[in-house]
């Protein structure tokens, strides 16, 4: 026989975990130091640089 489950409570426990997952990825976010945060920043943009400069031109 299946196991009765409070509808409710399972809405409450999945918002929960969602407000708990989004608070975990803020704390690391928020949490570092801005050395580190530039650092990432500017490894975030020379990985986009490089990438730019491989594209393909499609106008020629």
């Amino acid at each position: 026989m299946a196991e009765v489950v409070n509808l409710r409570q399972a809405r409450k426990n999945k918002k929960r975990a969602e407000k708990e997952e989004l608070a975990s990825a803020n704390r690391h976010k928020h949490g570092q130091k801005k050395s580190v945060k530039k650092l990432h920043e500017a490894q975030d943009m020379l990985s986009k640089k490089k990438l730019d400069q491989q594209k393909l031109d499609k106008d020629k």
